[in-house]
């Protein structure tokens, strides 16, 4: 009939966390509740894709009937919000109408003029993130001429990196 908050007490039995939970004292014969709980569990991301709860009524009467018992099995989704942050150094770079890429030259200025591109993926969370993989296009060519000369690619705060094509062919 009416709402009324739970008397709760968590304890560790063998290892595993029990939560009890005094439903009615006395409780008058016949009578039927309906119990809704809200969870709180922190530390689930080494728990895989699910989390079981074992939820257990006893009956402090002599003779108990029965105590039932049913399991439940929450799924779990870990949620993280990735930011992916670039920027380019010049911001605008404008080729001058009489410059000419040098062929066999090994001078970086015979080949076009430096710019840095800089990429930052931040987790924003809540959770915590494995296993990311950002994959970054660069057009290095326009039918046959070279747009861009891919010199060197590094990385920061132990990530691994692969890349195609192969980085400075020429060997400037």
């Amino acid at each position: 009939q009416g709402q009324e908050k739970l008397s709760c007490n968590p304890k560790k039995e063998n290892g595993t966390h029990v939560v009890l939970c005094e439903l009615g004292n006395p409780m008058k014969a016949g009578a039927r509740i309906t119990v809704d709980m809200e969870l709180s569990v922190s530390g689930l991301e080494d728990m895989g894709d699910a989390i079981t709860f074992h939820l257990q009524l006893r009956s402090k009467n002599s003779p108990s009937p029965s105590n039932a018992s049913v399991t439940v099995t929450v799924p779990v989704e870990a949620e993280a919000e990735m930011e992916l942050r670039g920027n380019s150094l010049p911001a605008t770079v404008v080729l001058p109408t009489s410059w000419h890429w040098v062929e066999g030259s090994r001078r970086l200025e015979d080949h076009g003029i430096k710019v840095e591109h800089v990429y930052e993926l931040h987790n924003k969370g809540p959770g915590t993130v494995s296993g990311v993989t950002l994959s970054l296009a660069i057009p290095h060519l326009l039918g046959n001429h070279v747009l861009l000369y891919l010199l060197e690619l590094g990385t920061e705060g132990g990530t691994n990196c692969s890349h195609h094509p192969a980085l400075n062919p020429a060997q400037v």
